[in-house]
C-alpha cells in the first residue's frame, strides 16, 4: 500500500524545511560540510523513524525523500553534490525501516503482555 499524502504531508514538510531552510544557515566551506554530514541527514533519518512508527514501512518515502533534495541542488549546492540525494534516500530507508521495525517490535510486545 503506497502512502497517501495527507499521511506523509507532515513528515515531508520537516524534509522540505531541512532541504530548503537550514540550508539559509551556511556561511562558508566548514558549515557546509556541517550542515551536508551531520545536521540534514540527522533530522532526515529521525523524521524517517517517526514516518515509520505511525505508517509502516514504505519504499516510495525514501524514493520522495531522494526526489526532494535534487532541487536544492542548484538552489543552494552544484551539481556535484548530487550523490547526497542518493546518500539521503538510503537514509530515510534506514529510517523509516528502524521506525517499521520499532513498532513491529513494540505491537509484539503488547500482544504478549509486556
Amino acid at each position: 500500500m503506497t502512502p497517501t499524502f495527507r499521511s506523509v504531508f507532515p513528515y515531508l514538510l520537516v524534509i522540505i524545511i531541512d532541504f530548503y531552510i537550514l540550508p539559509l544557515l551556511i556561511r562558508d566551506t566548514g558549515s557546509a560540510m556541517i550542515m551536508l554530514l551531520i545536521i540534514l541527514p540527522f533530522i532526515c533519518f529521525v523524521s524517517s523513524v517517526f514516518y515509520g512508527i505511525r505508517h509502516s514501512f514504505h519504499l516510495s518515502y525514501a524514493f520522495i525523500v531522494a526526489i526532494l533534495f535534487l532541487p536544492s541542488l542548484f538552489i543552494y549546492y552544484n551539481i556535484s553534490a548530487w550523490i547526497y540525494s542518493l546518500i539521503y534516500g538510503i537514509i530515510a530507508l534506514a529510517g523509516n525501516l528502524t521506525g517499521y521495525l520499532l513498532r513491529k517490535t513494540q505491537d509484539s510486545h503488547e500482544r504478549r503482555g509486556l
